[in-house]
């Protein structure tokens, strides 16, 4: 028997994620600010999990630290039972680009280069083909509506488009984990729509394992399994008070 991802007892797969104690502070002139306080979670292969609660509680920071761009002040994080933080700086960066998507609300494109260009970098990174990326990056772009704007720099697309390139490069290589902070929350409903059920998909076919920040309850809902981050801990969601997220 497992705990769970929102610590109901059940019998789980093996894990892909495990974090047990999560803590993390932050010093200022007037001491210390705990914003996580013993953050545990368990995710197998192809859960879809939504994260929710109010402004500046800390649901960015924890997802920078699940995806290892942050280290917490204590706890772990496992990938497939090894410890992520006792990895070298290459390592995690090597972690990252084969097991992790990102899609946060700033997009850290590279406004210079061309949507293409963008989605391709993972790839490339890996050593793969140019061929074999270009042609994921035209699929995929195609998939996002973008199809017609492969060649253009992303510093002359509009905010909803780089936000849709930024999914299509964190898609691309079809990583088992996607990490995603307010995915949709700058595009238009019908475009919000198709990016979601673009990651649903992803979900569906290759098991992608979905963690979402979201401030959408529509979203929320359709993921399934909604975690509250209430005074630094994650809780189900159905056992908080609305007002507190």
């Amino acid at each position: 028997m497992s705990s769970g991802i929102a610590g109901v007892a059940v019998a789980a797969p093996r894990a892909l994620i495990e974090i047990e104690g999560l803590y993390k502070s932050f010093g200022t002139g007037e001491g210390r600010i705990e914003v996580l306080r013993g953050v545990d979670m368990r995710l197998s292969a192809g859960d879809r999990v939504a994260i929710v609660g109010q402004s500046g509680v800390g649901k960015s920071t924890f997802l920078h630290i699940l995806g290892t761009l942050d280290r917490p002040t204590s706890g772990t994080v496992r990938f497939d039972g090894e410890d992520v933080f006792e990895k070298t700086p290459q390592q995690l960066a090597q972690l990252r680009n084969r097991f992790l998507g990102f899609v946060f609300q700033f997009h850290h494109l590279l406004p210079e280069f061309s949507a293409a260009e963008n989605v391709m970098m993972p790839g490339l990174i890996q050593g793969r083909a140019r061929d074999e990326m270009r042609e994921r990056a035209r699929r995929i772009l195609g998939e996002v509506e973008l199809g017609h704007r492969l060649d253009h720099p992303v510093g002359k697309l509009s905010g909803g488009e780089r936000q849709r390139v930024a999914v299509a490069r964190a898609l691309v290589l079809e990583p088992p984990v996607v990490l995603a902070d307010e995915p949709t929350g700058n595009l238009d409903p019908q475009t919000g729509e198709h990016v979601a059920e673009l990651l649903f998909e992803m979900n569906r076919v290759h098991g992608t394992t979905l963690v979402v920040v979201t401030h959408s309850a529509r979203m929320a809902e359709k993921l399934g399994t909604t975690l509250a981050l209430v005074e630094g801990r994650l809780v189900d969601a159905g056992a908080v008070p609305a007002g507190l997220f």
